[in-house]
């Protein structure tokens, strides 16, 4: 299937990285990468360093959570402009376990493309608002699980002024 235009911006590391930094400045500098948005999935990584450090020698938990953020966000945002519905969206919710210190190179992947596609198109049909759960998981670069983030997205039709 070929890619939107939202997929091709995304898949370009030089004008993603203009958007980051124009409207997402801590993902920015924090390092933040897309190595692959497609209609079921998203992949972002982000590395230990000075700028994603904690204390205990590990990556804050708030730059995992911004990598893992960015996996759902990017399916959601997809899913809207392939729709054709201008759809709002916002998170309502958030969880969160960490099973591992995070050093080295970070890999969070959603694989709720499809999920969330089902979603919007159920959104088409009614003016109601819905929320939708997705689920990123960060591994090392062994293969462990680090985290595991859950987002709640709420979305809602945008509604047409008289």
């Amino acid at each position: 299937m070929p890619q939107s235009k939202f997929q091709k911006l995304v898949n370009n590391r030089f004008l993603f990285g203009i958007y980051l930094f124009k409207s997402l400045p801590a993902a920015f500098f924090a390092g933040i990468r897309v190595q692959q948005l497609d209609d079921e999935k998203a992949i972002v990584t982000v590395k230990y360093k000075w700028l994603t450090q904690n204390p205990f020698r590990s990556m804050y938990f708030a730059c995992q959570a911004m990598a893992a953020e960015m996996t759902t966000g990017l399916l959601v945002m997809n899913s809207i402009e392939n729709s054709g519905v201008p759809i709002s969206m916002l998170i309502v919710k958030n969880q969160s376990v960490f099973l591992k210190k995070a050093t080295g190179k970070i890999t969070f992947i959603c694989n709720d493309g499809n999920h969330i596609k089902e979603q919007i198109s159920k959104l088409k049909n009614t003016n109601e608002g819905i929320t939708s759960d997705l689920k990123s998981i960060g591994v090392d670069e062994i293969g462990d699980i680090v985290a595991e983030f859950v987002f709640t997205w709420s979305l809602k039709s945008k509604s047409k002024k008289p």
